[in-house]
């Protein structure tokens, strides 16, 4: 069975990139690779994985997607310290490495 994740990205200054992907793995290191220099991801430096949630499929992902991308920021960041209270880099825990290119975190 095919898990689906909603995750969020964040850099040192603690601003928020909320995704959806099937492949967690992948898409990880596609936001780190291959940045498109006016991407959201690239132009503030989103590389720190600190929240992960899993789906059975992708239309309940999609949804939880959308629907934390409604939530003030302040919601948001209260639902990842309930998780990440120490906004720690979560990659290692998903067995993805951790961007080795990347400065400033």
């Amino acid at each position: 069975m095919k898990d689906f994740f909603v995750y969020i990205l964040s850099n040192s200054a603690a601003t928020l990139y909320i995704g959806f992907t099937g492949n967690l793995d992948q898409r990880i290191f596609d936001h780190d690779t291959n940045r498109d220099p006016t991407s959201f991801v690239s132009r503030y430096n989103l590389h720190r994985l600190i929240f992960v949630e899993t789906y059975p499929t992708a239309a309940e992902g999609i949804a939880r997607e959308k629907q934390l991308k409604g939530w003030s920021r302040a919601k948001k960041l209260k639902l990842i310290r309930e998780q990440n209270p120490d906004f720690r880099d979560l990659s290692l825990d998903y067995g993805l490495c951790p961007p080795a290119n990347v400065s400033g975190s």
